[in-house]
């Protein structure tokens, strides 16, 4: 079972505390965004949990506690992009970001972070050559940090009843305002020692070096771990991909742990933060101390389905040392 921590909000940075006591207590009980009365309980033993893939802007709070999380296959989707506090408000200084970053690296190694330059955006503040100017700067800083980089395309979605193009000041990136982006990234990111991929997108740049990703991605797992995960138990089969995320989306399959409404980032961009009003009730409703990430579980209206030894769809995954089962692989 693979969790990820989270698409949802940036657990490193604002559920630190929460997130080890849970893995303290060996389990996390998670609502299910669509049928918010019905909860699941996920076994957090290292044992049961194939890989973490943390999601963050800003992981400092995490930085003095990673001995917690020793026992357990993880890397981060670490962002950091040219944005200042017009379109990432609630982000300190980027030099801090950066220093953070290399602390981070220096940690855990370049192979567990994966930097995200994305969301990509084009407007009177931010043109493609400034956007190729901060990459390329920022790639100079990162060199020896990190060997991958994920890029995307900004996406139009409501919050507030807004267009997020409209609270931007963009719309949609070209096609050709996208090959140009990619082709300046990619060919910085070369000289950097870096690979770049997508996430999420179906336009083909593979003539600039660069495929399509998986954020959540068994695969990286599986090098870092120096292991297999296989769906079945007695021969090789890959895990699939998520059916609960996008078609473009072509990221393994993952239990996801956190909640909209409850990082407060305040990126004008976001998709899980839906409003002011939503983010303050439910960053209110925040406890370390709970198995939920926010609210917490009343046996009169919820129904609480507990996947521990017999897991769900999503958590029957098979490790295998890779010369143990599948020498050829």
């Amino acid at each position: 079972m693979i969790i990820s921590a989270s698409r949802r909000t940036d657990i490193p940075r604002f559920h630190s505390d929460w997130f080890l006591n849970r893995v303290r207590a060996g389990y996390v009980d998670v609502r299910n965004p669509l049928f918010p009365g019905q909860v699941s309980r996920y076994s957090l033993s290292p044992t049961i949990v194939d890989g973490i893939v943390f999601w963050t802007k800003d992981p400092a709070p995490l930085l003095g506690r990673l001995d917690e999380l020793a026992a357990y296959n993880c890397y981060f989707q670490f962002t950091l992009t040219p944005y200042g506090r017009d379109i990432e408000p609630g982000l300190p200084d980027k030099r801090q970001i950066v220093a953070t970053f290399k602390e981070l690296s220096s940690r855990i190694g370049p192979r567990r972070i994966i930097w995200r330059f994305d969301p990509l955006l084009v407007n009177r503040a931010y043109s493609i050559d400034d956007h190729l100017r901060a990459f390329a700067a920022l790639a100079d800083e990162l060199e020896g940090c990190t060997e991958r980089v994920v890029i995307s395309f900004v996406d139009d979605h409501c919050s507030d009843a807004r267009s997020v193009y409209t609270a931007l000041g963009t719309a949609s990136v070209s096609h050709d305002q996208q090959q140009r982006l990619a082709g300046g990234i990619a060919a910085s990111a070369r000289d950097h020692g870096m690979t770049v991929a997508t996430c999420a997108e179906t336009v083909d740049l593979k003539r600039f070096g660069i495929e399509r990703g998986r954020c959540v991605d068994g695969r990286l797992l599986e090098e870092l771990g120096a292991c297999r995960l296989s769906r079945l138990k007695g021969r090789y089969e890959a895990l699939p991909k998520d059916k609960a995320q996008r078609r473009e989306c072509l990221c393994t399959e993952s239990i996801d742990i956190g909640w909209p409404n409850t990082c407060a980032h305040g990126c004008r961009y976001c998709y899980a933060t839906t409003g002011e009003a939503a983010l303050r009730r439910n960053l209110a409703q925040c406890d370390p101390a709970g198995t939920l990430l926010c609210g917490a579980f009343d046996p009169a209206v919820d129904k609480l389905t507990d996947h521990r030894g017999t897991g769900d769809a999503r958590d029957r995954s098979f490790k295998f040392a890779t010369d143990e089962l599948f020498p050829d692989l």
